[in-house]
């Protein structure tokens, strides 16, 4: 996929493979702690008892959970906490920041990504523009913005 150009325009390069997959690990922890504290609040509706498997609708509302917290970063500001702190920002291909319809397809791409054994995040280390498979379907990218730094609170 050649990535689009306007003329004079120069895109930051994508980031590597190592620091896509440190994004993903910091956003991974953060995400475990979510699902935990929604898994606290749904314990009372459940009789204070844990989840069985024959409960359904638990996974699925973890799911969701896990939907909105990717497409809520992904859409204000295209940093989660793991692409903030490796200076990596995600738009679209016109550099522009997600809305719900690309933020959508691009987290149900990552999902088929992830399902072939994580294969859809190693294509970005054989792709000539590092792309990874949700890249590609999702006609988003994530850029390396180096000169960005998370500034301390006023």
């Amino acid at each position: 996929m050649n990535l689009p150009k306007k003329p004079g325009a120069e895109y930051p390069s994508a980031p590597g493979f190592l620091r896509r997959m440190c994004a993903v690990f910091y956003d991974g922890l953060l995400l475990l702690a979510v699902l935990f504290f929604a898994t606290a609040i749904a314990l009372p509706f459940n009789g204070g008892q844990s989840f069985t498997s024959e409960q359904y609708y638990f996974p699925l509302y973890l799911f969701g959970i896990s939907y909105c917290f990717y497409v809520w970063f992904w859409m204000h500001g295209g940093q989660t906490l793991g692409l903030k702190a490796w200076n990596i920002r995600l738009s679209n291909l016109d550099g522009d920041r997600l809305n719900m319809r690309e933020a959508t397809f691009r987290f149900f791409a990552a999902m088929l990504s992830w399902s072939c054994l994580g294969l859809g995040f190693v294509w970005c280390l054989f792709d000539r523009n590092k792309l990874s498979w949700h890249d590609h379907l999702s006609k988003t990218r994530l850029r390396f913005v180096p000169g960005e730094k998370i500034s301390p609170p006023n």
